[in-house]
């Protein structure tokens, strides 16, 4: 249940990233606003990789059952 928890979690961090990146691209009165959404898009990688490894993880030790 505690993985199912922390990858919904992870998935709602990686939305929340990628609309905040597009709502900075979007703002006219920011003049540094390209590398706010390049920080931005960069969090949204490092989450999603960190969200591949995690479900791999989780699957290697028996969290997430695989097919039977």
């Amino acid at each position: 249940m505690l993985a199912k928890i922390l990858i919904l979690s992870t998935l709602a961090l990686i939305l929340a990233s990628l609309f905040s990146a597009l709502a900075m691209l979007f703002k006219k009165d920011n003049e540094d606003k390209r590398k706010l959404v390049v920080q931005a898009l960069t969090v949204r990688i490092s989450l999603s990789i960190a969200l591949f490894m995690a479900l791999i993880a989780s699957f290697y030790f028996g969290l997430i059952p695989g097919r039977v």
